[in-house]
């Protein structure tokens, strides 16, 4: 009988923390080998660590019987952009096996971001083995980016989750009738207690302080450098605001050291304890470490973690810039960032009115799931052709001053969805006639300009 291996694919240690806290709650059968595949992503992996070099990861390596690199696999490629051509990939195979010592192994795979290299190489490269996908973070909510090919998309038995957000499902993958499953709570806890315990003696922190989450969007080209700048500032700022002296800043891992700068001079000025936490540990470590007294963020995944997991207060700070930044609208960044402004409370800052503390309500749980459901739909209409009458019925009953920033009046009109263009117009996108007008015009227009 061929041996039975299982070969789990992580980018990230938060990643790799869902799959030990998965395996720990027995969401995987019995195998006789289980591989760690650890693919760097970052821009220049040569001068980043991979997740099996970074601190806390000691325990983790223990839920496995080797670990692996999907770098040096295809080096000197990068993982985000290379991919085996199709007629290569049995061949690709063979020398994977062959690298791996995988002989002739029944091989399943576990990984995350299906839709995208490395995931979608990886699944490629073996195309009979069956898969299961875990979410790493809030994407998970939301469509799935790209249309996958049926033949990997076929092969996806479940979705494991944390239950980041409770009673909303995940949509990632729900076009294949892929069922979601999520991975115990207390599992998790446990696992990024042992991380904790792990990782080298951290710098002094003070207690009770305010933690600032910083996520780096100026490298997903959401902001600009200067832009992502002033978002920290206007995070200090807040916190600050709300008494805070003590204040720790946690950039991330990959973002340059100039991204503190102007957080460190606005501290400064304003005669704020600022501590920058430059070592390249979990947020969650620091939750569990230092147990601040606030964690502020835009929409990062350890805002999640912070409340619904260890019951933190948390603040979000800058959504709405990032809602009219992203582009285009099916950016998988969308629906987390909608999740962060509907459910999480906003941190007022000096002079913008709102000191008193008398934010927006968080929206209800049957609110929230029609919500997510219509941008879902918005995002990826070829993808989720069956969620149009939901999206409907959402925007005829619920588009108002506080829904309508989350979906753009163009989209809208041109998907001919409520909230669009005025409803005696309503007849106009779906018109030949109009459509035909509108071609004839621009051709005109950029004849005009020759």
């Amino acid at each position: 009988m061929p041996r039975t291996t299982q070969i789990f694919c992580a980018s990230t240690l938060y990643g790799a923390a869902t799959l030990a806290a998965a395996i720990e709650s027995d969401c995987f059968p019995e195998a006789d080998r289980r591989l760690l595949l650890v693919c760097n992503n970052a821009a220049t992996p040569e001068t980043t660590p991979a997740v099996d070099e970074m601190p806390g990861f000691a325990p983790l390596r223990e839920h496995f019987d080797g670990v692996l690199s999907w770098n040096e696999a295809i080096s000197p490629f990068h993982p985000g952009a290379w991919s085996p051509r199709p007629d290569d990939s049995p061949l690709f195979e063979r020398h994977l096996r062959l690298l791996w010592d995988l002989g002739d192994d029944h091989v399943a795979l576990v990984m995350e971001s299906l839709q995208v290299n490395p995931a979608l190489a990886i699944a490629q490269s073996f195309a009979e083995a069956p898969i299961d996908v875990y979410a790493d973070g809030l994407m998970s909510y939301g469509p799935t980016r790209n249309k996958i090919d049926p033949l990997v998309g076929m092969r996806v038995r479940r979705l494991l989750h944390l239950d980041l957000v409770p009673g909303l499902t995940p949509l990632l993958l729900t076009e294949f009738d892929v069922p979601a499953q999520a991975v115990a709570t207390d599992a998790f806890m446990k696992v990024l207690s042992r991380i904790g315990d792990a990782v080298p003696r951290l710098p002094p922190l003070p207690e009770h302080a305010a933690v600032l989450l910083g996520q780096y969007l100026s490298a997903l080209d959401i902001l600009s450098a200067e832009q992502e700048e002033d978002l920290h500032v206007r995070m200090l700022r807040g916190a600050v605001a709300r008494g805070h002296r003590s204040v720790v800043f946690k950039p991330h891992p990959t973002a340059p050291a100039r991204c503190s700068r102007a957080l460190e001079t606005e501290a400064e000025r304003l005669g704020v304890d600022l501590t920058v936490l430059d070592l390249p540990v979990l947020a969650e470590v620091l939750f569990e470490k230092a147990r601040p007294a606030l964690v502020v963020g835009c929409f990062s995944t350890a805002l999640f973690t912070a409340s619904a997991f260890h019951g933190l207060p948390v603040a979000r700070v800058g959504t709405g810039l990032v809602l009219d930044r992203l582009t285009p609208y099916q950016n998988s960044n969308r629906v987390p960032v909608v999740l962060a402004d509907a459910l999480l409370p906003e941190l007022p800052e000096p002079g913008d009115g709102k000191e008193d503390g008398q934010g927006e309500a968080a929206l209800a749980g049957d609110l929230l799931t029609g919500l997510v459901t219509t941008v879902g739909f918005v995002m990826q209409p070829q993808i989720h052709p069956g969620l149009r009458p939901a999206a409907e019925r959402f925007l005829s009953q619920h588009f108002g001053p506080r829904t309508q920033r989350y979906f753009k009046r163009r989209r809208l009109t041109s998907l001919g969805l409520p909230g669009g263009i005025p409803e005696r117009l309503a007849f106009l996108p779906r018109s030949a006639t109009a459509r035909r007008m509108v071609r004839r015009a621009r051709a005109l227009k950029n004849a005009v300009r020759r």
